[in-house]
C-alpha cells in the first residue's frame, strides 16, 4: 500500500510540474501575421497591404493573417467601394479583419464598418498582445 501511495504521489507531482511548465512555455506565434494598416493611400492598400495579406494565406507563408484597420485607413475602408470589395475578398480568403473602434468613432465611420461585417473593437490591448507574444507585425 505504501508503494502505491508513493507512486500516486509521484504521478501527481509530475502532473503538476508538467502543467506549471506548460503554462510558462511560450507559444510559437511566429507563423501568424498581423498587418497594421494605418494609411489612407488607396494605392498602398491595393499594391501592398491587400496583395501581401492574400498571398500570405494563399501560399501558406503564414498560417493566420489578421488585418487591423487603424487610423486614416478606417475612413478609406468605410467610404471607398473598391477598397471595400478588396477587403471582402480578403475576408472570404480567411483574413481576419479588425478595426480600431476609437479611430472609427473619431472619423465617424464606426457604424459603416460594423455594417460591413468587420470586427470593430478596442485594439490597444490586442495589438499589445500580438507584439508581446511574438506575432509578426507589419505596419503600413
Amino acid at each position: 500500500m505504501k508503494k502505491l501511495k508513493t507512486i500516486l504521489t509521484a504521478a501527481v507531482l509530475c502532473l503538476f510540474a508538467f502543467n506549471a511548465y506548460s503554462a510558462n512555455t511560450p507559444v510559437d506565434n511566429s507563423n501568424k501575421l498581423v498587418i497594421l494598416w494605418t494609411s489612407d493611400n488607396p494605392e498602398l492598400a491595393k499594391t501592398m497591404v491587400f496583395m501581401y495579406a492574400q498571398n500570405a494565406l494563399r501560399h501558406n507563408w503564414f498560417e493566420e493573417v489578421t488585418l487591423i484597420i487603424w487610423g486614416p485607413s478606417a475612413r478609406l475602408a468605410a467610404e471607398n467601394e473598391d477598397i471595400q470589395a478588396r477587403i471582402a475578398q480578403l475576408k472570404d480568403a480567411g483574413v481576419r479583419i479588425q478595426v480600431c473602434v476609437a479611430c472609427a468613432r473619431m472619423l465617424e465611420v464606426d457604424d459603416e464598418l460594423r455594417e460591413a461585417g468587420y470586427e470593430v473593437k478596442g485594439m490597444g490591448a490586442p495589438l499589445t498582445y500580438f507584439l508581446k507574444h511574438n506575432y509578426r507585425v507589419l505596419t503600413l
